[in-house]
């Protein structure tokens, strides 16, 4: 029921998100869920660009981690200049900045990634698809569980906003026959239509807490954390605390390939608690490793689904995780060094 009363200050909320247009359609859409609920407060929006945004030519597996897209928003955060951030929850570092906390999560979109295959080709899946054709993705997840089903395929890393994934995808000297994208960002830009098909569990485990929005805040802004209540989803906000307790305690961001799969059935006398049925999975960067377990359990709190999911990282550790976990990170410094050698040389 929307809230009639304003803050006791004459506040005007400022929600603030990267500048590309999925971001400001995700924080358009915050904004108004908030106005809804809270009719006489005023909110307000601010874009801006990050570190991910200037960065577009090399991969994110030599980038760095999810800071990329969250650093400069939360420099603002912290000196006032904003009040909420709103973020694509996957894009979120498991640990957060001192002072700062995750005050709400709004209703989970569909976690799946989406095979999107260029106009005027009649593939319907990838099965179809002639050995050596060409999949763009910018995710070391999506390539080293896909590699394991389908090695005669070739990924090639594709960065841009949504709209120049799709214009790099259909362009008639391109080379991309299909794209892996997330479906939670095709819907709300608008471009179901071109989705070909869903790529969803065993053959792909989606991103810890893809399809989820999270609002940031400053950790004493009570007064925005009130505000907030309205509009956060708990059953979304506990499998997204899951599955990110799981991918913190195996130490892994952006470019590592974890993939994770909930099923959270909440009890109907609305009290709170229910089966939480979660699943995480840890591959190799050439797709000929992969760890995976299944755990179901009764939760009752947020505490207990956290739990869960640290339980569940540490089962993976001890079935072979953890030597998949350390070859990636291996190979990864070794590429940033020879990257690090290469801009050296081209400079003398």
């Amino acid at each position: 029921m929307p809230s009639t009363s304003a803050p006791s200050s004459a506040r005007t909320f400022v929600l603030a998100s990267r500048a590309s247009q999925l971001a400001q359609v995700q924080t358009n859409t915050v904004r108004d869920a908030l106005a809804a609920a809270h009719p006489t407060v005023p909110f307000s929006t601010s874009f801006m660009t990050t570190g991910g945004d200037h960065n577009q030519s090399q991969a994110l597996y030599l980038l760095g981690g999810k800071e990329l897209w969250t650093k400069e928003l939360e420099v603002a955060l912290r000196e006032r200049a904003v009040d909420m951030l709103v973020h694509c929850y996957k894009d979120v570092p498991t640990a957060l900045p001192e002072g700062c906390a995750i005050a709400a999560v709004l209703p989970r979109e569909d976690p799946v990634d989406s095979l999107v295959v260029r106009k005027g080709l009649q593939y319907t899946s990838l099965e179809e698809m002639p050995d050596g054709s060409v999949i763009g993705t910018s995710s070391v997840r999506r390539v080293a569980q896909l590699k394991r089903r389908f090695p005669k395929l070739v990924f090639k890393d594709v960065r841009g906003n949504l709209n120049t994934r799709m214009t790099k995808l259909d362009a008639p000297d391109g080379p991309y026959t299909a794209l892996i994208l997330a479906k939670a960002g095709m819907v709300r830009l608008g471009w179901s239509a071109r989705i070909t098909a869903d790529l969803g569990p065993p053959t792909l485990f989606y991103a810890v807490s893809q399809g989820a929005l999270a609002i940031e805040i400053r950790a004493n802004d009570s007064e925005t954390a009130a505000l907030l209540s309205a509009v956060s989803h708990w059953p979304t906000a506990w499998a997204c605390t899951a599955e990110r307790a799981c991918l913190r305690v195996l130490e892994g961001g952006c470019s590592i390939p974890v993939g994770v799969h909930t099923a959270f059935e909440a009890h109907k006398d609305g009290a709170g608690g229910g089966r939480m049925d979660l699943t995480g999975c840890v591959t190799s960067l050439d797709g000929t490793r992969h760890g995976e377990h299944r755990l179901v359990e009764e939760i009752a709190s947020e505490e207990d689904a956290e739990a869960l999911g640290m339980k569940l990282a540490k089962v993976l550790i001890e079935t072979g995780a953890r030597e998949i976990l350390d070859q990636i990170t291996q190979d990864r410094e070794r590429k940033i060094d020879e990257a690090q050698e290469e801009a050296t040389a081209a400079v003398a």
